[in-house]
C-alpha cells in the first residue's frame, strides 16, 4: 500500500457517505409528501455501494513498477434507487389526496419513509464519515511525524 493509499479510500468514503446523508435528508424532508410530479406519494430512495474498481490517473505504462501498488481501493455508489416496498395508508377522508372510490376510500396513500430509520440511517452515515476524516487526520500525523523522522528531529 502506498502512501497515499489511506487518503486515496478515506476520500471515496468521504465522498459516498456524503451523498448517503443528502439522500437520508431529503427521505425525510418528503416524509409527508402525498404528491409528486410522478404522480403519488413520494418514494423513499437508498444508495447502493459498491468496491471502487477503476484504475486512477497514475496508473499508466509510463509509471515504474515500484510505484505500482495493485488495484486502487475504497467505494463508490452505484446508483440511487427508489424503495417499492408499499405506501402506508392514513386515514384521513378530508385530505385533497384522499382515494374518491373503492375499498380504500377515504384513505390517503403516505410516503414508505420511516423516519425512525432514516435517523438511525445517519447516524450511520454520520458515523462513518466521521470515522473516515478520523484515517486522513491520523494518516496525516503519521506522514508528518515520518517526515520529522528523517529530517533528523524527534
Amino acid at each position: 500500500m502506498g502512501m497515499f493509499d489511506s487518503f486515496n479510500i478515506s476520500s471515496t468514503g468521504l465522498t459516498a457517505q456524503r451523498l448517503r446523508m443528502d439522500v437520508i435528508s431529503n427521505n425525510i424532508a418528503n416524509a409527508t409528501t402525498t404528491r409528486t410530479p410522478e404522480g403519488g406519494p413520494y418514494k423513499r430512495k437508498r444508495v447502493i455501494f459498491a468496491p471502487v474498481n477503476i484504475r486512477p490517473f497514475y496508473k499508466s505504462p509510463l509509471v515504474p513498477k515500484r510505484i505500482d501498488h495493485g488495484e486502487p481501493k475504497g467505494v463508490r455508489v452505484v446508483k440511487i434507487e427508489d424503495d417499492n416496498s408499499e405506501f402506508r395508508l392514513v386515514y384521513d377522508p378530508s385530505h385533497p389526496d384522499a382515494i374518491k372510490t373503492g375499498p380504500k376510500q377515504g384513505y390517503v396513500e403516505m410516503p414508505n419513509v420511516n423516519v425512525v430509520m432514516e435517523m438511525t440511517d445517519l447516524i450511520s452515515a454520520s458515523r462513518s464519515y466521521e470515522a473516515n476524516v478520523m484515517m486522513i487526520n491520523n494518516a496525516k500525523s503519521m506522514f508528518s511525524k515520518a517526515l520529522e523522522i528523517g529530517r533528523g528531529g524527534v
